[in-house]
């Protein structure tokens, strides 16, 4: 800036750290910076002292460096006795990423999700009757969770179990059309998924099952209790 030059905010150009200390000192807080950068873990001062030249001075190099990054998208900051660079807090919600978990199913929900898509709408007592073993009530809770299965109504029968079936969201990870287009025994017998020899009960209840209840949203979690009365 020129004698006589008024100081205004565009020719006052702030001091760095790097522009006062020694060469030296300079040189220490690069190799600092680089230390911590490559540290897979958070360095305390007697790591970082024993890479950086004899008669280095760690703790001001440390808060030079803190300073230096005061201001940026990451911070020097102290973790678990030692020192790291983390993402500034105020950013912290904005990096924020959401990814959906796939979470991989068991047999038993696979054979679940198989018999429901099947033989829909279907009771959790006929689910049972197909496997031939009883079914907990986590796999059903899986599958809801998951969005393959949905309540669709219930039996007319002693305590109206509801009754299941698939979602749009199965027909669309499947890539079918509609249900009419799921293999046919014949395929599945001609893959090896399905005994030759098998004949799996189709349940066809004498009257139309009953539709849920208004309050009974299609979206909304079934209770256990109203499960197990099935």
């Amino acid at each position: 800036m020129s004698e006589g030059q008024p100081v205004t905010a565009e020719n006052v150009t702030p001091e760095k750290v790097t522009d006062v200390v020694s060469p030296e000192h300079a040189q220490h807080l690069r190799l600092l910076e680089a230390l911590i950068f490559a540290g897979t873990q958070a360095l305390d001062e007697r790591a970082l002292a024993e890479r950086l030249p004899d008669g280095a001075d760690v703790k001001r190099l440390l808060a030079d460096l803190a300073e230096v990054y005061a201001g940026r998208g990451v911070n020097l900051v102290p973790v678990a006795g030692g020192y790291a660079f983390r993402t500034a807090p105020d950013l912290a919600e904005k990096l924020k990423i959401e990814r959906p978990v796939t979470r991989k199913l068991s047999r038993a929900a696979i054979e679940t999700l198989a018999i429901i898509a099947y033989h829909q709408p279907v009771t959790r007592a006929e689910i049972e009757q197909v496997r031939g073993v009883g079914l907990s009530k986590g796999t059903l809770d899986l599958l809801f969770e998951q969005n393959w299965i949905k309540p669709i109504g219930r039996r007319r029968a002693p305590g109206k179990p509801v009754t299941w079936g698939t979602t749009e969201f199965f027909l669309e990870h499947f890539g079918l059309p509609s249900l009419d287009d799921l293999p046919g025994q014949e395929e599945l017998k001609a893959a090896g998924l399905l005994d030759g020899r098998a004949q799996p009960p189709i349940f066809r209840p004498e009257e139309p099952d009953l539709p849920l209840e208004p309050d009974e949203d299609e979206t909304s979690e079934p209770l256990a209790s109203d499960e197990r009365r099935g």
